[in-house]
């Protein structure tokens, strides 16, 4: 079989066989269009690179969340504790801030 010139084939890795439509509102749509019209891609192109260069955070988990909301409990303890230092003299708060540290050491090292 003769070439007939032309581009070579793509390998089936790189073919781009998937289609994916987004909804955007008139203000996202014009975004995309601007930022890709500004590094001198297509929308599409420019929509694959951010795919591979971004990052997204996972969301939290429930028991994170949990442990989130202990260790604000545990922040309002201090505070009162300081207080309570403040006004009757450090030797007597220092048994519970001690107590409330070692908790709070503990929830840390479970996130």
């Amino acid at each position: 079989m003769m070439n007939k010139g032309g581009r070579p084939r793509l390998s089936a890795s790189q073919k781009k066989k998937y289609k994916v439509d987004v909804k955007m509102s008139t203000e996202d749509y014009y975004t995309l269009k601007s930022k890709a019209r500004l590094a001198g891609m297509t929308n599409s192109e420019y929509m694959r690179q951010c795919i591979h260069t971004s990052s997204v955070k996972e969301r939290l988990n429930p028991e994170h969340q949990a442990l989130i909301r202990q260790l604000c409990g545990m922040a309002n303890n201090l505070n009162q504790i300081a207080r309570k230092a403040n006004a009757v003299g450090y030797d007597n708060a220092r048994t519970e801030y001690l107590d409330l540290a070692e908790q709070i050491d503990q929830l840390l090292n479970q996130l």
